[in-house]
């Protein structure tokens, strides 16, 4: 029998320091020959903070864990990584599943000898520009997240006067709806003037049009639909300057020649930017990523503002799914798979994934019928999350290789498909001594 060495724990980064952030205040650990005071406190304004980080240089300090919840990390690990310090932004559910004495120390002491030993991994953080294109693509989210519940408050304004408008168009804030809403805070109030604004492209008829607009017209009511408009209208104002300022980052960001080639059309995104933002993505990582069936140009935008293109923080396709959370979980005990679940994430470019892997439902692609047959064996939360996975995949060998996807159609996935099938069945029946022989087509 072999024997077996019991390995020690050694000092991987001897010259680490812990930082518990709070919003007021930062308490900091070196190690103790470093001062003779180890742990201080340190106010969050910023002269605090060029303290803080003279304070780690004087004690020749080059790596630093922090624990923190919120935004309050953020002036702080800034200002040590300018410095030239390697800065880890550790999860705190990895501080709490390893064991100790944490009850006699500070979060920061406990950060300091953990980090000292090697036992913490930081979190994945991109590029300062990619942060700065990931900040301005996140509020302009918000910003349309926010506008979203202003529509509501017309749809609910409306239906408080029973003006119906909403059950004959399918969205107020069209070209159709925007016209007669603004009609009627403007004061008209003739049901035919008002279907006469309808748009060709509307099914409904103009009688059906005119009869939803019969109502009571409360002032009340239209005082509350001429202000969520008018709030409406100030959110579109806000979401034009983002995408001015998504222009000028995308411009700033082009490291590849642009050649759009010619590709099936896509349906068209309600809330996209008003410039070309495919071709400043294709610029931004070579590939364009719209090519996969379900990658809509703005499902693209918010996986690439959140990693951008750059994938060598990521080792293998494996560690960037894991990343997103998209991979089965590995909880074994004593030989047995307890669960195989994904970790809980709230990832928003793993979220993206999820809402395109929904929209292969009737795709007539290899994609969409990859995601049917998960559906047909699986229940649908586990097909979405399998088919994101795999969207993440073609995504990173796409960004690592430089290769353009190319679909080979429903045909091709569900003829290997069925070879598949086939050679499995042939090899459990030459077990049981049998053999497979194709049934003749009927004529």
């Amino acid at each position: 029998m072999a024997k077996f060495k019991q390995s020690k724990l050694e000092l991987i980064h001897p010259n680490a320091a812990g930082i518990d952030i709070g919003s007021a205040s930062h308490f900091v650990a070196v190690p103790p020959d470093r001062d003779n005071k180890p742990v201080r406190e340190f106010k969050s304004f910023t002269a605090d903070l060029n303290g803080l980080a003279d304070w780690l240089e004087a004690c020749e300090i080059d790596t630093v864990a922090m624990e923190s919840t919120g935004v309050y990390w953020i002036p702080l690990y800034e200002l040590l990584e300018s410095r030239g310090l390697t800065v880890y932004l550790v999860n705190a559910r990895h501080v709490r599943n390893v064991s100790g004495r944490k009850s006699d120390v500070l979060d920061c002491q406990w950060l300091q000898q953990l980090m000292s030993f090697g036992l913490m991994s930081g979190v994945f953080r991109p590029k300062d520009e990619i942060c700065a294109l990931r900040a301005i693509s996140r509020q302009r989210d918000m910003l349309i997240r926010y506008q979203a519940r202003h529509v509501q408050h017309m749809q609910k304004a409306l239906a408080q006067m029973n003006i119906q408008l909403a059950n004959v168009i399918s969205d107020i804030v069209g070209e159709t709806g925007q016209k007669i809403v603004r009609a009627i805070i403007t004061g008209e109030r003739d049901g035919h003037i008002l279907a006469n604004l309808k748009s060709n492209r509307i099914r409904a008829g103009k009688d059906e049009i005119e009869k939803s607009l019969v109502g009571n017209w409360r002032e009340e009511h239209l005082f509350a639909l001429k202000q969520a408009m008018s709030l409406y209208d100030a959110y579109s104002e806000r979401l034009t300057e983002c995408d001015r300022q998504l222009e000028t980052m995308l411009a700033a960001l082009q490291v590849h020649k642009v050649e759009i080639c010619q590709k099936k059309r896509r349906s068209n995104v309600k809330n996209a930017p008003k410039f070309d933002l495919r071709a400043h993505l294709i610029g931004m990582c070579g590939v364009d990523l719209t090519r996969i069936d379900g990658i809509e140009v703005m499902t693209a935008m918010k996986v690439l503002s959140e990693v951008g293109a750059d994938m060598s923080r990521f080792k293998s396709a494996k560690q960037f799914a894991s990343w997103l959370g998209l991979c089965p979980g590995t909880k074994i005990s004593g030989g047995k798979v307890l669960s195989g679940a994904s970790k809980r994430t709230a990832n928003r470019a793993a979220q993206a994934l999820r809402m395109a892997a929904v929209s292969l439902k009737s795709s007539q692609s290899a994609l969409g019928a990859y995601y049917r047959r998960l559906c047909g064996r699986l229940d649908k939360a586990k097909a979405i999350t399998a088919t994101a996975h795999k969207l993440a995949r073609l995504i990173y060998t796409m960004l690592t290789k430089g290769t353009e996807y190319v679909d080979k159609g429903q045909e091709y996935y569900e003829e290997r498909y069925r070879q598949r099938v086939l050679h499995h069945l042939t090899v459990r029946a030459r077990k049981l001594g049998f053999n497979l022989t194709p049934v003749p087509e009927a004529t």
